[in-house]
Order: structure tokens, then C-alpha cells, then sequence
């Protein structure tokens, strides 16, 4: 994703003027080390179903403030520094979109997206 681009297209709808004050934005990236024990990774597949992200995005529109939420998550393979999830919540005030970011994240990462590490050796 091209976040530029994509919040350049997202100002052009209508609507937008009127109802969007804030725009965050999350940019997963792979670490070159694990979480949950910081050893080196070399490599992460990854496997969104996108299906259930979709149903979440739908659930997170439906809520107070939020004009639009966009979410792109890749599948693969990627090496360290490449990008995996992008998710751009844009809508009224920080107090509709802030937690909304929050929790969408959290849920995608929880419920919609496995993932393996593989490291050296």
C-alpha cells in the first residue's frame, strides 16, 4: 500500500470534508526478532483470512465517528523490515478513532492472522 496515495484517494470522497478530523494509521512491519523470546528471526510466514478481517472492518464501521477504515494484510513469506499490515481507521474526533485503531488491531492480529517465524539454523 501506497499510504500516501491511499489517503490522497480517501480525501477525494464524498463526504469526507464533512466527516473526518483525524486519519491513524498502523504499519505492521516484520521485527528480526521474536516476541516471545527475542531470538533472531530471518523470516515470517504469514496467513490473513480475509474473510474475518472483513467482518471486523464491517463491525469497527458501524461505530460512532468512523467514516472509513481500510485494511490491507499480505500473505507470505517476508524478511525483516518488510511491511505486512496496514490498517487506516479515518473518522470525526480522537475520541471515536484512537480507540477503534486500537481495538481493530488487536483483533485482526488476534483473530485474523497466523503467523510462523523462522529463525537461524
Amino acid at each position: 500500500m501506497d499510504i500516501s496515495q491511499t489517503i490522497a484517494e480517501l480525501k477525494k470522497r464524498p463526504g469526507f470534508k464533512d466527516n473526518v478530523g483525524m486519519i491513524l494509521i498502523h504499519n505492521g512491519v516484520v521485527r528480526n526478532w521474536s516476541r516471545k523470546d527475542r531470538t533472531a528471526v530471518t523470516a515470517l510466514e504469514v496467513t490473513p483470512d480475509f474473510a474475518r478481517i472483513e467482518a471486523l472492518r464491517q463491525e469497527y464501521l458501524k461505530r460512532e465517528g468512523i467514516f472509513e477504515i481500510i485494511i490491507e494484510a499480505r500473505a507470505g513469506r517476508f524478511t525483516p523490515g518488510d511491511d505486512l499490515l496496514f490498517i487506516i481507521v479515518a473518522g470525526d474526533i480522537r475520541e471515536n478513532i484512537k480507540p477503534v485503531l486500537a481495538e481493530l488491531l488487536d483483533r485482526v492480529k488476534s483473530e485474523a492472522i497466523g503467523k510462523k517465524e523462522l529463525a537461524i539454523g
